[in-house]
Order: C-alpha cells, then sequence, then structure tokens
C-alpha cells in the first residue's frame, strides 16, 4: 500500500509520518519543497519527493499508482502564492490520482470557513482573508470532484505542538511569550469560546482513519477538544504557572472597539467579524470519540510542554 503525503515538513506533518511509519506498514511519498526542513531520520519507507506542489504534474505517473493521498499541505502569506498552493495546487493533485487505485483522499481544510453546525460560513468567501477564502474555493473544488464517493475533509481548529524533533506550530511559537505575560494577562476578563487540538491527536485521528475508513462518505469532520472559554484558559494557565486571580477587569465588547477607536488600531473587515462572533464553537472529533487516548485535551498539558 501507498501514500502520498503533502506538508510532511511542517508541525503535524512530522507527527504524521511518525505516528504512521509505528503504527502503519504504508510506503510513505513525501513531497516537500524544502527537504533540509525535515526533522527525522532517513527511513527505508520514506521516500522524499523534491518540489512543490505547483508542479504537482511531474509526479503524474507516480501519482497514479497511489492507494491513499492526504493533503496538509497549505501557504498563509502572498496572495498569488496562497491560491496557486492552496487551489490549483491541490485540485490539481487530487484531479491527478487514479480512480482504479485509490481508496481514500484526506485533504486539510481550517475550521474558519465553518459556522457551528459544520456548514460553509458565507463570510469566509466574501470578507476572508486569503489564505480562508483560498480554503473555502478549494473545499468546494475537491467536494466536487470525482473523488468524493472516498473523501474525508478535516477541519483543525487551533493546533499546537512541536518540540525538538518537531518545528513548533505557529500557536505554539509564540505559547511561551504569552506565558512571560500572564502576571498582566490574568486581570482580564474576555468572553470568548474556542477549540483547540495538538498535532500528536491530529496524526491519531488521522492514523485511525488511514486503517478504519468510514462507510460513508464524503466526510467532513472537525479537530478539536471540547470548547473551552477564554477565561477558562487564562484560569488554568494560572493554576500551573502558581499565579493566582484575585480579581479581573471585564474587557467588553463595547470597550474594546473603544481602544481600537482610541489607538487607530488597523483591523480588516474579516478582523472584525471574528470579534463581533467571539464564541468559535464546532461539532468537533478528537482521539477519544475513537476510543484513543488523547494525550493533550486540556490547556495545562500544552503549557507544560512549553513551560521553562
Amino acid at each position: 500500500m501507498r501514500l502520498f503525503l503533502t506538508g510532511a515538513s511542517g508541525c503535524v506533518g512530522h507527527y504524521l509520518v511518525e505516528s504512521l511509519l509505528q503504527s502503519t506498514d504504508l510506503e510513505l511519498f513525501l513531497l516537500v519543497r524544502h527537504p533540509q526542513k525535515l526533522l527525522f531520520p532517513p527511513h527505508p519507507r520514506i521516500h522524499i519527493l523534491p518540489g512543490k506542489i505547483q508542479d504537482i504534474h511531474n509526479y503524474r505517473e507516480l501519482l497514479q499508482t497511489m492507494d491513499i493521498v492526504i493533503s496538509a499541505a497549505a501557504s498563509w502569506g502572498g496572495k498569488e502564492e496562497v491560491f496557486a498552493t492552496n487551489v490549483t495546487g491541490t485540485v490539481s493533485l487530487f484531479s491527478l490520482l487514479n480512480p482504479d487505485r485509490l481508496q481514500l483522499a484526506i485533504y486539510f481544510s481550517t475550521a474558519s470557513i465553518l459556522d457551528s453546525n459544520n456548514n460553509l460560513l458565507p463570510q469566509a468567501e466574501t470578507i476572508g482573508t486569503d489564505y480562508i477564502k483560498s480554503k473555502y474555493q478549494a473545499l468546494q473544488k475537491i467536494e466536487r470532484m470525482w473523488l468524493n464517493d472516498r473523501l474525508i475533509v478535516v477541519f483543525p481548529t487551533l493546533v499546537f505542538g512541536g518540540g525538538q524533533d518537531k518545528p513548533y506550530s505557529h500557536l505554539s511559537g509564540g505559547l511561551r511569550e504569552v506565558t512571560k505575560y500572564i502576571k498582566l494577562i490574568k486581570w482580564l476578563r474576555v468572553e470568548g469560546t474556542f477549540h483547540f487540538i495538538h498535532a500528536q491527536d491530529i496524526a491519531t485521528v488521522i492514523t485511525h482513519l488511514v486503517q478504519h475508513p468510514p462507510h460513508q462518505f464524503p466526510q467532513r469532520l472537525v479537530l478539536g477538544n471540547p470548547p473551552i472559554t477564554v477565561n477558562q484558559a487564562v484560569a488554568a494557565a494560572c493554576e500551573l504557572l502558581q499565579e493566582k486571580i484575585y480579581w479581573q477587569f471585564p474587557l467588553t465588547p463595547w470597550l474594546i472597539n473603544v481602544l481600537i477607536k482610541l489607538f487607530h488600531v488597523q483591523m480588516a473587515d474579516w478582523d472584525r467579524f471574528c470579534l463581533a462572533q467571539r464564541h468559535f464553537i464546532y461539532q468537533a472529533v478528537n482521539p477519544s470519540t475513537f476510543h484513543l487516548p488523547c494525550h493533550y485535551s486540556q490547556v495545562q498539558d500544552l503549557l507544560a510542554e512549553v513551560k521553562d
């Protein structure tokens, strides 16, 4: 069995490669733009394919031999690069697969393009950032393709993870800095709700889906632990860092808007929409949904990983 993976050099990609090697006997073919960014050692079942997804046609013949494909690569910056990678390149990848060979396709999207019922969020298409608009467009194209009868789309929420042998996610990379300001943060009370998930737990879910594909397709799965409020997260951080909360100043939406105007903070329409929405709650799954161990189910677990 052969598995083709994009995005292996990223945070989630490193955990996923490790999990697939440990739990399956699949041959892994990794499309990597910068092979030097791979932090795991060579392995006889790993085949490195240098290149970017925009040039996926260079591997047309190889793709015809793949049983499973996981598309996790994404670009966040530069409008041309974002749409070329997240839409054109990704759709091209799926279009080059062999209908007589492919058994399973997994596409990584983002929970930001969904509403609380896991349906597409109209504002994501109209006022979203280039990244969010590209993910919205790509999903529409991919779900209309011939492979939707063997397609799983996963929508990660806030992703944490990383370490000495794995690159940090964008959020975990800044988490250590947040802990430095906990003495100030603890005095603020903010209304808001979110989900989070660790890259190791994402890899656990994806590996399970590879080993045990669902009976019905297509599937949309939001990846995240149960929702948690911002204040609960701050309280958990304070407990771990042994900081007592005596009193909190309520940072209300009205006051936030006043501060934005007072300090002339530049905000895009999407930023204002997210600020107004505040509660990002989805119908989410995580390893425990599949009766598997969840290694990072609490905020304290995330903080302990980066705590000095």
